[in-house]
């Protein structure tokens, strides 16, 4: 289903987007730009230790150890900022967001992106809670794998027709120390043209890396197909060639520059949060194999 008319519009990916949404309306209602609604609504699912696939509270790594990776991009500018490997910083979001406002370099990992973002003021902040220890714990006595893939991908268009698009993770569950998604990269977990649309991408990094999805969906809205189409056109196309098939992890929302909206995924069972029009819903994404 898609979102007709313009912006204020926001989409976020999973059952937490639409507590994302909210938090990114309140930021739009309060003055806000459009990157200030994709940084705002990242915030909530970074900071909530419920959500165990992004930030405070997030299932560790192998060692035992939080390691978040994020994005953000203004479409206005098309100015981007990420950070990879970062371990004990609450809002990576905000340190990309400030990587990208200093405006010397796109993306810094590891110790370097901590020593930086602690040089900009962010505070240090332990992310493994107890729960998330006692789980990296019993993974240990069994040592089985745990997909988990839920990144919190958030696209927004504001009233005066600004786009802008974040991504925030912790990554798969017990991923190899150093292991990076596709969520900080720039046309694989998000991308924005402001003059078309833009999109951000869930599921196995390793897969969404090698076919750049959000920027392949972005491509196809400037094609003009509408935002499902897009994603779905990109989607089955990945489907077609990939050994995986639809079996391969990947989910995708889009905005483009009218205010429709999207959200889509190789199975059914997508759901992610949508607000436009003054009302938040949480919505089914469409699906290639049905």
């Amino acid at each position: 289903m898609e979102q007709q008319g313009a912006g204020p519009v926001l989409v976020a990916t999973w059952d937490f987007g639409p507590a994302c949404v909210r938090a990114g309306l309140a930021a739009l209602a309060a003055g806000g730009t459009a990157l200030d609604a994709v940084e705002q609504a990242a915030w909530v699912a970074e900071a909530d230790p419920q959500v165990h696939t992004v930030g405070f509270g997030a299932t560790p790594n192998r060692e035992g150890v939080v390691q978040v990776d994020a994005a953000i991009m203004w479409g206005p500018t098309h100015q981007a900022g990420s950070v990879a490997g970062l371990e004990g910083i609450l809002h990576p979001v905000s340190v990309a967001r400030r990587v990208m406002e200093q405006g010397e370099h796109v993306m810094l990992v590891g110790a370097g992106a901590h020593a930086f973002a602690r040089r900009a003021g962010f505070p240090a902040h332990d992310l493994l809670t107890p729960a998330a220890h006692r789980r990296w714990q019993e993974w240990r006595r069994q040592y089985r794998d745990e997909p988990s893939h839920d990144t919190v991908g958030v696209v927004a268009l504001d009233a005066q027709g600004r786009l802008a698009v974040s991504c925030s993770t912790s990554g798969l569950a017990y991923k190899q120390p150093g292991r990076v998604g596709d969520s900080p990269i720039v046309g694989s977990g998000l991308y924005v043209d402001n003059q078309v649309g833009a999109a951000a991408a869930t599921g196995r990094g390793e897969d969404l890396m090698r076919y750049c999805v959000s920027y392949a969906v972005v491509a196809e809205m400037a094609a003009g197909r509408p935002p499902m189409e897009a994603c779905l056109a990109v989607l089955a196309r990945i489907a077609a060639r990939d050994p995986k098939g639809t079996n391969m992890e990947a989910a995708v929302v889009a905005v483009d520059r009218q205010g429709r909206t999207a959200g889509a995924a190789m199975r059914p069972g997508f759901p992610y949060g949508v607000g436009a029009a003054g009302e938040v819903s949480l919505r089914q994404g469409g699906a290639v194999a049905v």
